[in-house]
């Protein structure tokens, strides 16, 4: 954009009004506000009309990114045929053509295109991660924003807003475009999306020099689109949106790149390669074999049951942003769960009052409503008809941003909680009785927030008790003032200590002319109700295997009366000091109270230094850090803020805990599936290599010819190869510990398994070639059988591969649990015979047609692969299932 003030015309529709304003956000840090207010012809107070708003949307657009078309389908299938190995096979149909062996040049152009063709079916895994993972979250979240339009606060959607527009911003939301602060009172910006900076910056409202103000981190009174608010409030006028913002220029640098692979995609290249480097070693011995190097696409087939995963957890109302932590998931022996809006539901609501007189009253009614009352000894109290109460309900009013319209909160909850009180008591319009001069916003680490009203100025302080009576020298007594003693801070103490076993969170209040000498008002006490279904979701957790440990910032007895709720007996408690680091962390500790986002951070950590895979969810400012630290990000979806939702890795769209059952389950589920995958295709690849090696070692005529190596291959990448990945999670999978994140996909007994199902694979199909082969004489029928052979192999070898990892029996799992492996079994049988009996096929593949007694004893040879694998299994029960793996002391929490 223009550093100068700009006014470009509109678009012709646009009769009344023929200029557009525009200004840059360099220009706009410049002025003063009320020269950009005028270049943008905008009210601040007012803000902007529906009907300019709409001219001005015909100009600039919606404040959204525009994303790039994606690639044409003809593109991605020619996409195809740029693999080397595809070439290669291009190269050879090329000379078989220039040798006039015709036949063998179709044959393998028929092979190149079923190839190609398959692999475009599969999807390419990097389509998938973004179609899954990337476009699938953002229609969950819309983002919303307060907007000042026709004189009033509206929450509409952030890609509604246009330059001109007045924005409210608070702790915990993100910037929705490029703004022009000209109120800013003690805000924080967290711009390391846009700058790299790690360290919040200070924001104001004051102009900036022209001199200062070259690079954007030295524009102090912008905030720009797609940063995070860390402390503090702010009001600004926006200059800047969509494309036209400093973040647009970003994005669209963004979008020529392309995202690395993650850690467990690369495992299976690794994987993935190291089994062609076998294969390339016999290719030196045969070319027929270049036929059989065709890739098997092990990463392909991993990304699709993951991404298969992703859309299954979307169905249970998950979002994950990264596919491989459906995997993860799998590990995962740790959760950290913040209490409130986790654990509980976060809607607030005030039942007990204590004043600091010694007075005590009891509040009826839920919701953020007027409706219930305030009861003291039975009598109903309502406005200023009990002194000490209404000035506990007055302090909590005037010292609140919420707003509550039409039973609905916007703010915190437990802000809310204190309005809906003061609207039982038909005060509620003490907010707007006075006139704000000065406010200390609250944050997670003083625990605390005052703000100074004028007529007369004073300060009222609300927060939590131990930092509140830190500023108190006396106590309110019916409307005078007495001395705060020893033996009254006893008294509260006790009274707070008592609210708080009762699972109350308590908030105290005071007021006064000095923030050093203060009037103690009294303690509130507030409910926020345990989630339905969480404490069962808790102890099937447990039982799992799976420590969950709650990190509150309420005090000690409200936490020990939350965790016995939860049934987090433990005896063991942790209050962390904000300077305490914390080492050699015990894995019995169960519950941490008074914790700050340090703390939480700080917890994290330890338990991953002692071997935890931490899951940590939490949906408020002070659990993103943790969230980013941990192994598994869990953010809640309704009520997490943006800072939350920004630093997680996956999202609880409905805020249910009880989903975290449902992805730890999947995830165990999507490793199972991925090893049962991993054997059935090492064990085919090593059996097909092997049996065509040995025949050249032996000078053995070749059993297969290249177009039946290739079907053989397509099969082992085909339907039966990926139904595999979607194979339904055994229901037991839950109950089984966490897998150790140090064990490999390949481990001894998984060796074993292949190298015990490749063996019978090859002696049988070797027994069948040497049975044929009686006259040393190739001929269709010879290469038919022991085609049909390997291939009838090849799928009762998929159905044993269904539970390797489980151990459950074929009859167990039942033949139709899994249908889209009956349909592509049945589908591969289907094709191998149209390919010995279809006379076309015939002809491409070399083959006779077979008889129902040669098909009936093919059937029945080829089954004591999955015979062989059955009594593997038995033999694994009787010696006592399962070698489990070394259990660390969290499951024995």
């Amino acid at each position: 954009m223009s550093d100068d003030i700009e006014l470009a015309e509109c678009q012709p529709h646009c009769e009344n009004e023929t200029m557009i304003p525009v200004l840059s956000s360099k220009k706009a840090s410049e002025l003063p506000v009320n020269e950009v207010a005028c270049a943008l012809q905008a009210d601040l107070q007012f803000g902007l009309t529906q009907e300019e708003v709409t001219r001005r949307r015909a100009y600039h657009g919606w404040n959204e990114f525009d994303i790039s078309e994606d690639e044409p389908l003809w593109k991605k299938y020619i996409s195809q045929f740029k693999d080397p190995l595809i070439l290669l096979l291009l190269a050879s149909a090329v000379i078989s053509v220039l040798m006039r062996q015709f036949d063998d040049a179709v044959s393998i152009t028929v092979a190149i295109i079923i190839v190609v063709t398959v692999a475009f079916v599969q999807v390419n895994p990097t389509y998938i991660d973004e179609m899954t993972s990337l476009s699938l979250f953002p229609s969950f979240q819309l983002s919303l924003c307060s907007s000042v339009r026709d004189g009033r606060l509206e929450h509409l959607l952030a890609r509604e807003l246009v330059p001109g527009d007045t924005v409210c911003l608070s702790v915990g939301e993100r910037v929705p475009a490029d703004l022009r602060l000209f109120e800013a009172m003690d805000l924080s910006v967290d711009e390391s999306s846009l700058t790299g900076e790690t360290t919040p910056c200070t924001k104001t409202s004051t102009p900036q020099p022209a001199a200062t103000n070259g690079d954007i981190t030295s524009r102090s009174n912008i905030a720009f689109m797609g940063t995070l608010v860390r402390c503090g409030k702010a009001k600004g006028i926006v200059v800047g949106t969509g494309e036209n913002s400093e973040f647009g220029e970003v994005f669209k640098m963004m979008q020529a790149e392309e995202a690395p692979k993650t850690p467990l995609q690369k495992s299976m290249d690794l994987l993935g390669k190291q089994f062609w480097l076998f294969k390339f070693c016999i290719i030196a011995l045969l070319f027929s074999l270049a036929v059989a190097a065709i890739p098997e696409g092990l990463p392909i087939v991993v990304t699709v049951t993951l991404a298969l995963g992703v859309m299954r957890m979307v169905k249970k109302r998950a979002i994950v942003k990264k596919l491989p932590i459906v995997e993860t998931l799998s590990c995962c022996n740790v959760i950290c769960s913040d209490k409130t809006g986790t654990l509980t539901k976060n809607e607030m609501t005030v039942t007990h009052l204590f004043t600091s007189d010694g007075q005590h009253a009891e509040v009826t009614g839920v919701g953020y409503n007027n409706s219930g009352e305030v009861l003291m000894d039975g009598e109903v109290v309502h406005g200023f008809s009990n002194t000490s109460i209404s000035k506990i309900v007055e302090a909590g009013c005037v010292c609140n941003d919420a707003v509550i319209r039409s039973n609905t909160l916007m703010g915190r909850p437990t802000e809310g909680a204190l309005i809906a009180l003061a609207m039982k008591m038909g005060l509620e319009g003490l907010q707007q009785e006075f006139v704000r001069l000065e406010e200390i916003p609250f944050s997670s680490e003083q625990k605390w927030m005052a703000v100074r009203v004028d007529k007369p100025a004073v300060f009222f302080v609300k927060g939590a008790y131990e930092q509140i009576i830190r500023f108190c020298t006396s106590y309110n007594s019916k409307g005078g003032t007495l001395p705060l003693t020893h033996q009254q801070r006893e008294l509260f103490q006790q009274q707070k200590s008592y609210m708080g076993t009762a699972g109350l969170r308590v908030l105290a209040f005071a007021s006064g002319s000095e923030m050093g000498a203060l009037t103690f008002l009294g303690l509130v006490g507030i409910i926020d109700p345990p989630r339905a279904g969480v404490k069962e979701a808790v102890a099937t957790l447990i039982s799992s295997g799976v420590a969950v440990k709650m990190i509150t910032g309420d005090s000690q007895e409200t936490a020990v009366s939350i965790g016995m709720t939860f049934k987090l007996v433990n005896p063991f408690l942790s209050q962390l000091g904000a300077m305490k680091l914390i080492c050699n962390l015990s894995p019995q500790i169960v519950v941490f109270y008074r914790a700050s986002p340090r703390h939480k951070l700080k917890i994290v950590k330890s338990l991953q230094n002692i071997g935890g895979v931490v899951a940590m969810t939490g949906d408020g400012v002070n659990d993103a850090v943790a969230l980013k630290a941990a192994d598994i990000g869990v953010a809640m979806g309704q009520t997490g803020t943006d800072v939350c939702k920004e630093a997680a890795d996956m999202i609880l769209v409905d805020d249910d805990f009880q989903t975290i059952l449902s992805a730890i389950e999947e995830g165990k589920g999507i490793y199972n599936n991925i090893k049962n995958f991993v054997r059935f295709q090492l064990s085919t690849s090593i059996a097909a290599l092997t049996l065509i090696s040995l025949a050249t070692l032996m000078n053995f005529p070749n059993p297969l010819n290249a177009m039946q190596i290739l079907w053989i291959n397509i099969i082992m990448d085909g339907p039966p190869a990926q139904s595999l990945g979607v194979e339904p999670v055994d229901r037991d999978v839950i109950r089984k510990p966490p897998r150790n994140v140090r064990d490999s996909i390949i481990t001894r007994s998984l060796i074993v398994k292949i190298l015990v199902s490749s063996s019978v694979i090859v002696c049988g199909t070797l027994f069948v070639f040497w049975r044929e082969l009686r006259d040393n004489e190739i001929t269709p029928r010879d290469t038919t059988m022991t085609f049909t052979c390997f291939v009838f192999f090849d799928m009762f070898n998929a159905l044993s591969s269904r539970s390797q990892v489980q151990t459950r029996m074929v009859h167990e799992m039942g033949l139709c649990s899994n249908r889209m492996f009956c349909y592509a079994v049945l589908g591969s049988i289907m094709g191998q015979l149209l390919v010995i009996y279809f006379p076309p096929l015939q002809k491409v593949f070399q083959t006779e047609s077979l008889s129902i007694l040669d098909l009936l004893f093919l059937v029945g040879l080829t089954s004591s692969v999955c015979v062989v694998s059955e009594v593997i299994k038995k033999l694994e029960r009787l010696r006592g299932g399962e070698k489990m793996a070394d259990t660390d002391d969290f499951h024995d929490v």
